[in-house]
């Protein structure tokens, strides 16, 4: 089950993103246990994360993205070209999201 993010709360998501480089790269071999299990592992460390998709398959990018976030329980942030940002909350909370759009406007 996929977490549902507020319009200002994924801005907010992709803003944060910018800087970061992908931590998952997806090969020719699809979605592997062994991938779904390492992009896991890197929401757990870092709650957002950018994954690289070899590929150039637009639908088949899509696709990868809608069942890493429903089987992981994580919010989709962005899917621009062949990168994908998730972002799922951990126990160690890194990253508070705004509450409300005010919120945002006021934030550094």
């Amino acid at each position: 089950m996929k977490i549902e993010l507020q319009t200002f709360q994924r801005q907010y998501l992709k803003g944060s993103a910018h800087t970061l480089n992908p931590v998952v790269m997806i090969g020719n071999n699809g979605l592997t246990e062994s991938v779904m299990r390492e992009i896991a592992i890197n929401l757990d460390a870092h709650e957002l994360i950018k994954i690289r998709v070899l590929g150039d398959d637009r639908d088949a990018r899509v696709a990868l993205f809608e069942k890493i976030c429903d089987d992981l329980g994580a919010a989709p942030v962005q899917h621009i070209g062949k990168q994908l940002v998730l972002w799922r909350p951990s126990d160690k909370q890194r990253i508070e999201l705004p509450k409300s759009k005010t919120a945002l406007k006021a934030q550094p």
